[in-house]
């Protein structure tokens, strides 16, 4: 009986173990359906712990206006309120971070209806901006829902004979200038007045330089040359500024620069820098590059760009260093099927529209994430000697993670501690960084010991100076030595 008795409570307590076990969150992501990594600069791809974990998702399904259908972009407002083109409904909804929902734009049966609209952007006054794609122009909405102007097809030579004006995102500079992606302007994006007037094309894509279509015009038929030479540079497929005036885009249909970060006069200050995965598949003989649907960049200047190719969010620092990996393709929560746009509130949280499931997922950082954010936010902003100590507490949690090493070396680098510097290099593969260490650890090393170095070689230059002295009358000896000898044995 006692021994039946103590088998049932061993029984139980396992039970209890067990389903504990379960409900502990695990921050290294165990209970999430992918597995965090980044990239080296050796190319390799060391496993990370994952910097953002599914939180849960916003559907509608308990709105009195109905649930989201084929979401297509958001955007989140100055309040941290989230604005959100629900495409398969022709509308834009109004909710905050508790799913409440506020407000809904799209006036059925008058001015402002839309049809298959993709964009939106918010003023801080309040003004709704939606591009209404199908009906070729952009509306603007009033904070409250009515109906206030739209802003039809731009009109210009500079736009050709057989332009269509399609909008599909927006935003508004400080000047209250519009930059719009329009579908199918390969040109750039249209800046676009308070008036709506045509002000030109801005920070256009360039078609880059390939070697197979170069070996291939020279064998290409006269009809296969001709499409070549009418080939149009890339689209942008979307957009966003941050706080100092910068515009942040994305290119579809490209392998490099999918991601740019262009001044006020059009330049990409993002260069020589590979987004997304580097090792990509390929299907049906093709290569498959990332393609980027979308980016937003937070306060500090930190930018996640999501890729429909895979389904990934990439993560990087304001200086193109890569930060996390997560989501994919897939079913299960924290996963695609078909993602949409990308955002990011004030506290961190990132929103990820999946337009196939009809709903927007909510991801929060990890505390490793936090780490990493609070030590590259000093280590951008240069103050790299106390990012080191947040850094070592990053490798603490993660020693894969190559960038601390980086940015530890950086910091003993700064601070005269170039040998020190060296070994960090090393561990993070900054060959560049390193060479620069050495040169330096030279130089220290040439100067705190010169005098004996100084020393050793003036004794060295006493000593052979006198060695070849004595040398000299050495030989000079020896010679007058053989001669005595061979003057006697002529005598004799």
């Amino acid at each position: 009986m006692k021994r039946s008795t103590s088998k049932r409570v061993m029984a139980a307590l396992m039970m209890l173990v067990m389903l504990s076990m379960l409900s502990l969150p695990d921050e290294a992501g165990a209970q999430s359906p992918y597995k965090g990594y980044t990239y080296n600069q050796s190319e390799e791809t060391p496993i990370s712990i994952n910097g953002y974990l599914y939180r849960d998702s916003i559907d509608g399904y308990d709105w009195f206006a109905g649930p989201l259908k084929e979401p297509e972009d958001l955007f989140i407002a100055g309040d941290d309120t989230i604005y959100a083109v629900d495409g398969g409904n022709n509308r834009v909804v109004h909710f905050d971070k508790s799913k409440r929902l506020l407000g809904i734009y799209g006036d059925p049966g008058g001015k402002g209806q839309l049809n298959g609209p993709k964009g939106v952007y918010v003023t801080e006054e309040g003004e709704v901006f939606v591009a209404d794609t199908l009906n070729h122009r952009i509306v603007v909405f009033s904070r409250d829902g009515k109906f206030v102007k739209e802003f039809g097809a731009p009109e210009s030579p500079l736009l050709g004979a057989g332009f269509v004006y399609s909008p599909s995102k927006l935003i508004i500079d400080k000047r209250n200038y519009m930059f719009v992606v329009s579908e199918g302007a390969y040109q750039g994006l249209l800046q676009i007045d308070p008036n709506g007037v045509f002000k030109g094309f801005f920070g256009a894509n360039l078609l880059g330089f390939s070697w197979e279509k170069t070996i291939v015009k020279f064998v290409a038929t006269p009809e296969q040359k001709e499409q070549l030479s009418n080939e149009k540079p890339p689209e942008f497929s979307n957009l966003i500024q941050d706080q100092e005036g910068f515009v942040y885009s994305t290119t579809l249909g490209i392998p490099t620069s999918q991601v740019k970060r262009l001044s006020a006069v059009g330049v990409n200050t993002l260069t020589d820098i590979e987004f997304g995965d580097h090792h990509m598949a390929r299907r049906n003989w093709e290569r498959l590059f990332s393609t980027f649907i979308d980016v937003t960049v937070n306060d500090k200047g930190v930018f996640t760009a999501l890729d429909q190719t895979t389904g990934r969010a990439f993560q990087y620092d304001k200086l193109g260093n890569l930060l996390f990996i997560f989501g994919g393709i897939g079913e299960q929560n924290g996963l695609f099927k078909t993602p949409s746009s990308i955002a990011e509130t004030s506290d961190g949280t990132i929103y990820i529209a999946d337009r196939t499931r009809g709903r927007i997922d909510r991801f929060r950082t990890t505390p490793f994430a936090d780490k990493v954010h609070e030590a590259t936010n000093l280590y951008v902003d240069g103050d790299y000697e106390k990012s080191a100590e947040p850094w070592r507490e990053v490798l603490d949690m993660n020693s894969n993670y190559d960038l601390a090493y980086k940015a530890i070396g950086k910091a003993l680098y700064k601070s005269g501690k170039y040998r020190e510097a060296m070994d960090y290099f090393e561990m993070a593969k900054a060959r560049d960084d390193y060479s620069a260490a050495f040169l330096e650890y030279r130089k220290q090393y040439m100067r705190q010991h010169f005098a004996w170095i100084a020393g050793g070689a003036v004794s060295l230059y006493v000593l052979l100076k006198i060695g070849f002295r004595l040398y000299r009358k050495w030989r000079s000896k020896r010679s007058q030595s053989k001669i005595a000898v061979s003057e006697g044995g002529s005598a004799s």
